[in-house]
């Protein structure tokens, strides 16, 4: 079934081609950033901080430790609750510097879980956030539950009210376990979300109506 639904998501969508970066020098770092700054807000919000932190050359560990809160506030502003995003980042910058010099590669010379749980570590960074760097920054295979994904498999019948890892781990056990067919399979939900499977949703127009639950009993 989870493939069987991917296939009609990529048939209907096409690929989704993400995680969308601009700096060609520091890709990775650049993902980091933005799966904190996303936290919260839309991309269009986090992409005008990331045009900002580029075009004043910060998408840079060291220059990101050493920029004052004050200043990378301003910049980040655009994506929102940008004092408490400020101190995530730091917190980040602090942890990277601490333990790896720095240096990404290093800290995704790791394996997923040792990985997962010093990411988990950093104040500021919960799962989601943390999945997101590992799937789309270290471009390691872990499925990323969002919002989107619990409201969507409730829906379509295929999960009750799991939590955030029992529907990973239910992800990860039905799929091939592979880095692009993840990064697809979320980037797809995640456009699905937003276009039908919305909070009041549009079930008639909705590529999935044909095998949901919520689609056949709203019928």
């Amino acid at each position: 079934m989870f493939q069987k639904i991917y296939q009609i998501l990529y048939n209907h969508f096409g690929p989704q081609k993400w995680w969308p970066t601009t700096d060609n020098k520091n890709p990775k770092f650049e993902i980091i950033v933005g799966a904190i700054l996303t936290q919260q807000t839309s991309w269009n919000n986090v992409e005008k901080a990331i045009n900002n932190l580029k075009r004043e050359n910060l998408l840079n560990p060291k220059k990101m430790l050493d920029i004052k809160n004050k200043n990378l506030e301003k910049l980040i502003q655009s994506s929102g609750y940008y004092r408490q995003k400020t101190k995530k980042l730091k917190n980040f910058i602090n942890f990277l510097w601490n333990r790896y010099d720095g240096k990404v590669e290093k800290l995704f010379s790791q394996p997923i879980p040792k990985l997962r749980e010093e990411l988990l570590s950093v104040n500021g960074i919960g799962k989601e956030t943390a999945d997101s760097i590992i799937l789309y920054a270290a471009n390691k295979p872990i499925f990323v539950v969002d919002a989107y994904t619990t409201r969507i498999f409730n829906r379509i019948g295929i999960t009750k009210e799991r939590d955030y890892d029992e529907i990973q781990k239910l992800f990860q056990k039905n799929l091939p376990n592979d880095v692009q067919l993840f990064n697809e399979f979320h980037a797809l939900i995640v456009k699905l979300g937003k276009e039908y499977c919305k909070k009041k949703p549009k079930c008639n127009e909705c590529p999935l109506n044909s095998i949901c639950s919520h689609s056949k009993n709203s019928g």
